[in-house]
């Protein structure tokens, strides 16, 4: 999904300042330090949504740091949502980055590719009990409300912006429909980042249709009032989520 930016209007010296304030990684080079610290200065407020970051070679030598660990800290932040890495480009600050940023610092999720599959790991367990819960306590008015969910879902199979964003709302009403306070906040904490996650997987082939059927299953268990089929419902949903966001981070691992 393209997201929008001006990377054409940007101050010619913003890169190479950016470059210009960072200060060498001290300890033994890893993409986990790497990100740290350009999270520290994408964080301070001073980048502007749209700005192209400088060139790796360029992150490498202030940093001190071997391009590889400049790359693999650039991928970490793109599965983040905090860039966005266009070939042949270069990376640039995602809009509403400034929003997310503390979220994600606070989550410590810029320490690479084991604690993003940590989190949807996480995830898989509080989305299952979201839908157990939800098929003991789900009223008639709470169901419609789902199904209105994923019929927008089946409406915007050629919009991938809409589509996202009715998965995004079937999963936070299904956690409404669960009346777990702790539950709903967290889901609701990480909505920014199930969106990216979900960005980075809609283009690869059998999203779609897989997604479908997957809330189908779900909704009709909730339907059914069976906590035990809700709860495998949509721990297998959370399964094939998590094997896509897989592929697609190995498909743009670095050689």
């Amino acid at each position: 999904m393209t997201v929008t930016s001006q990377p054409d209007q940007q101050p010619s010296g913003a890169t190479s300042d950016l470059a210009q304030l960072l200060r060498p990684v001290v300890r033994e080079s890893s993409v986990s330090e790497v990100a740290k610290r350009l999270l520290d200065h994408l964080s301070a407020g001073d980048i502007t949504p749209g700005t192209r970051l400088p060139a790796e070679r360029q992150l490498a030598e202030a940093l001190g740091v071997a391009r590889s660990s400049v790359r693999g800290a650039l991928s970490a932040l793109d599965v983040l949502g905090i860039i966005e890495i266009r070939p042949g480009s270069g990376s640039y600050v995602r809009e509403g980055t400034s929003e997310f940023l503390p979220r994600a610092i606070n989550w410590g999720l810029m320490l690479g590719q084991r604690r993003t599959q940590d989190l949807v790991e996480v995830r898989t367990y509080m989305e299952a009990v979201s839908a157990r819960l939800a098929a003991e306590r789900a009223t008639d008015e709470d169901l419609a409300l789902l199904e209105t969910h994923l019929q927008h879902m089946h409406a915007a199979t050629g919009d991938a912006k809409a589509f996202i964003d009715a998965d995004i709302d079937f999963h936070l009403e299904t956690a409404r429909i669960a009346r777990n306070s702790v539950l709903s906040d967290i889901l609701h904490s990480i909505r920014a980042l199930l969106q990216v996650w979900m960005e980075r997987v809609s283009d690869i082939e059998g999203t779609v249709s897989g997604t479908l059927c997957e809330h189908e299953a779900v909704l009709q268990a909730i339907r059914a009032r069976d906590p035990e089929a809700a709860d495998r419902a949509m721990a297998e949903h959370m399964r094939m989520a998590s094997a896509r966001l897989r592929a697609s981070m190995t498909d743009e691992a670095p050689a």
